[in-house]
């Protein structure tokens, strides 16, 4: 870094989907502790609600700007100029900032760290899920599976836009040149396929979340399990009111905090199977989900994909609230059987309802539920690997 001795300057770089997500709070949580630990931090980013305002002939170049963008390349070169930016760290780049990010921080002579908040490198539509089951055809065949299947945003022309994005930039090999910061070791361990990558040169640093709520005592929860996300198949909800069918009179309370396609679906089966200890919320502001997952015996994640790094995890060890969740992708391997929540296989409600009586058994699973907490998940801990990653973070021009 060029300032030796004093704290780095950060140039963070988003891109918003149109539809919140999960990054956008990690962008937030992560420039913020940036600031109160005493850097410098710019945020540089684009919105993809942009879109709806581009006249016809923007539209028409976007699979171009997609590939590359010239005004994100002159914007970016002109901030780590002007303030003297030691690292830049990009969140996303689909699509308006384009991976010309990267070439204007290497111009610069400046290091790059990407954080990998899914599988877009390997898999356009990002999730390593189609048709309604884990697909990873792209990885074992080519990328070009995707374009067959339509897997981004269902729509051919801008899936050929991912996949002729990541050729392109993979034909200049600029990917080599940067440094990476996986979730979990599960996304590590899938993003070494992406040859690209040099193993020396990729990270793992989970998210982190602050404590907001007091801790409750495993014998003064309430007797009810919280699902909080979106209702839909491939969150497994559905498989997640088989299980309630099964437990039939025995089954404590299951709270769905979200909305979804499968809403109404959803309250029909509720219905028909008179499933009358399973409480439909809808939408639920974060602070009040938290609230009740406090209070509550487990947050259940029933998800058929691999997921990211769901940040109600986090946000549930940090009140000592274990996670029952499908022992598939990154949720299987963030919690720890009988330490931290029970794990399950994914398309089994039997096998669910096994891990939500098994719970009763870890008698002392809220209080090592909560070191886990301590110890992979504050602030501090995420500062400090953060650091070490930076400072061993390497230009490559």
């Amino acid at each position: 870094m060029k300032n030796v001795g004093d704290k780095p300057r950060i140039l963070i770089v988003h891109n918003y989907y149109q539809i919140p997500g999960g990054e956008d709070s990690v962008v937030v949580n992560e420039k913020q502790m940036l600031e109160r630990h005493g850097h410098k931090v710019i945020l540089y980013s684009r919105d993809n609600s942009e879109l709806y305002g581009f006249p016809k002939r923007k539209k028409v170049l976007l699979p171009f700007t997609t590939v590359f963008n010239i005004k994100t390349y002159r914007e970016v070169k002109e901030i780590i100029r002007n303030h003297q930016i030691d690292i830049v760290h990009v969140h996303n780049t689909l699509n308006l900032v384009s991976p010309s990010v990267y070439y204007a921080a290497i111009n610069c002579k400046v290091p790059v760290v990407q954080t990998i908040h899914n599988f877009r490198l390997l898999c356009p539509g990002a999730a390593f899920y189609r048709d309604g089951h884990i697909c990873e055809e792209c990885v074992e065949k080519g990328l070009r599976c995707a374009i067959k299947y339509n897997c981004y945003r269902k729509s051919w022309l801008q899936t050929l836009a991912c996949v002729v994005t990541t050729k392109f930039h993979c034909m200049i090999g600029i990917y080599k040149k940067l440094n990476y910061i996986c979730l979990t070791e599960f996304t590590r361990e899938k993003m070494l396929f992406f040859k690209q990558i040099n193993p020396g040169k990729i990270f793992v640093k989970p998210n982190f979340v602050e404590n907001i709520n007091k801790i409750i005592p495993a014998e003064k929860r309430k007797n009810r399990f919280i699902f909080a996300g979106r209702l839909e198949k491939i969150k497994g909800v559905d498989i997640l009111l088989q299980t309630w069918k099964l437990m039939g009179e025995e089954a404590p309370e299951l709270w769905l905090c979200g909305t979804g396609l499968m809403e109404k679906q959803c309250r029909e089966y509720i219905e028909d199977n008179g499933l009358e200890s399973v409480k439909m919320k809808g939408f639920i502001p974060n602070t009040e989900v938290r609230n009740l997952i406090s209070d509550s015996k487990a947050l259940v994640l029933p998800s058929q994909w691999y997921e990211g790094f769901p940040m109600s995890i986090a946000e549930a060890f940090s009140v000592g609230t274990p996670v029952i969740a499908s022992d598939v992708g990154n949720i299987g391997s963030i919690v720890d059987e009988g330490v931290t929540g029970c794990k399950f296989r994914p398309d089994s409600p039997e096998d669910l309802r096994n891990a939500v009586i098994r719970l009763e058994k870890y008698q002392n699973i809220y209080n090592t539920t909560r070191n886990e907490y301590r110890e992979k998940y504050t602030e501090l801990k995420n500062y400090g690997r953060l650091m070490e990653i930076y400072r061993v973070a390497k230009y490559d021009g």
